[in-house]
């Protein structure tokens, strides 16, 4: 399985200034794989310590910090020689010794030489009380599940996958119902490095569902594991509250379906948690598309999404037999998962901070609006090929966006201002506006 963060690792391995690596990512987005088969490529020896139920380190780091005291620690507990130059370094299940966190400040300050990489669940790294966490003394990479594009590649369908980054929507047409088909697999099995890989391996969509709902269960378990008991049960509530929210045709959240009378102050802390665990999206609302699109945010409105449209699949009964009727699955819950599929492309790319637009006195919305460069790009999310757009026109004749790009069914097509650009071809998106 390839992963296009692994060329991020590449050049945080090669930066001139580089700081210990906390990779940040919901739990089983394949983390601890990543770092494994970084340390296996890319350097001549691999150092991996896991902090999940050891004591041996729970003891080395709750004493003197001092980097040469632990590093031959490190050497004995993971049987490998460290040597700065050609080592790397993993600390994996990192949270569950939070002054190995601390620790990164001094690696940072008075050994850099050293290549140390950690990662741990959020629910234990965003949350652990009383850590003194090296601010400023870290860099931070995101994972995320697969995206579209690392699932064509991870199916043996790298020739696709060519032809996207080449933009040869010549030969993309002639192949779109390949694409199709292979976007229809996608929505159901999703992004979830083990769901992919027990596809790969069996072509079971039964199988897929077992590992997608056992996954859900788990996430289900953390939340009485690890969050406040108080809490708990409006983490619950919240997130199962999700398919029903973007079900509705305005996808704004709505607190009064949570439970009716609900009220945001009560779910504030909830919806905190998912957020820093990275089991949930957050799509801010702009009251106008102005430059930084930041200072325009309406804080009081916004859309939830899941971390995976296999996972929204699972949460909302979406049935098998959707996948073979036709494009029906593309409008399932009025193209709920459509809009989650096209987020979780936007987020993979690290030069998009998607959000929305929704005009004051209509029902009008441009489901996301990103910026790039000095243009503001406004993104029109069509599950089925009717195009039809009254919000999209009412934006243009408001506004006179430079570019617009209308992503659907429908085939690749350039007119004097509007993209439509095919749902399978949206990790493009940038390089359609060069």
């Amino acid at each position: 399985m390839i992963r296009e963060a692994i060329k991020d690792l590449i050049k945080w391995k090669d930066g001139d200034h580089r700081k210990p690596l906390i990779i940040r990512g919901a739990r089983q987005v394949g983390k601890t794989w990543i770092m494994k088969e970084f340390g296996r490529t890319h350097y001549e020896k691999l150092a991996y310590i896991n902090f999940d139920n050891n004591e041996r380190m729970e003891s080395l780091f709750s004493g003197n910090l001092d980097i040469s005291r632990i590093i031959t620690s490190l050497q004995i507990e993971s049987g490998v020689t460290i040597e700065a130059n050609n080592t790397l370094i993993i600390f994996d299940e990192v949270q569950e010794v939070p002054r190995a966190l601390t620790s990164l400040k001094y690696f940072c300050e008075n050994a850099p030489k050293y290549h140390i990489v950690a990662a741990g669940s959020l629910l234990g790294v965003a949350l652990h009380h009383g850590t003194s966490f090296p601010v400023g003394k870290v860099d931070f990479m995101e994972l995320y599940p697969l995206s579209f594009i690392e699932f064509l590649n991870a199916t043996g369908n790298e020739n696709l996958t060519s032809l996207l980054k080449d933009k040869d929507f010549e030969l993309i047409t002639s192949f779109k119902g390949k694409y199709i088909d292979l976007l229809k697999q996608y929505y159901y099995i999703g992004g979830m490095p083990e769901a992919v890989s027990r596809f790969i391996e069996t072509q079971d969509y039964t199988v897929v569902r077992e590992v997608q709902n056992r996954l859900l269960m788990a996430y289900e378990q953390d939340f009485s594991k690890h969050a406040p008991n108080e809490a708990v049960p409006r983490i619950r509530m919240l997130w199962t509250s999700i398919p029903a929210q973007l079900a509705k045709e305005n996808r704004k959240f709505v607190y009064g379906l949570i439970r009716q009378g609900a009220r945001a102050r009560e779910y504030e802390l909830a919806m905190q948690w998912l957020l820093d665990c990275g089991l949930i999206y957050k799509v801010g609302k702009i009251t106008k598309p102005g430059m930084p699109l930041m200072a325009y945010q309406d804080f009081n409105a916004f859309k939830l999404f899941v971390l995976d449209v296999g996972l929204l699949s699972a949460m909302s009964g979406l049935d098998i037999k959707s996948l073979l009727e036709g494009n029906r699955v593309f409008e399932e819950f009025k193209g709920a998962l459509t809009e989650q599929y096209v987020l979780q492309q936007l987020i993979t790319n690290k030069d998009i901070t998607p959000f929305y637009w929704s005009a004051e006195k209509s029902n009008g919305e441009i489901d996301f609006v990103f910026q790039s460069g000095m243009a503001i790009v406004p993104l029109e999310v069509k599950a089925a090929e009717n195009l039809q757009a009254k919000s999209l026109k009412s934006y243009c004749l408001r506004y006179e966006p430079k570019y617009v790009i209308r992503t659907s069914m429908s085939d690749y097509r350039k007119e004097e201002r509007l993209t439509n650009l095919p749902l399978y071809a949206i990790n493009g998106i940038l390089n359609i506006l060069e």
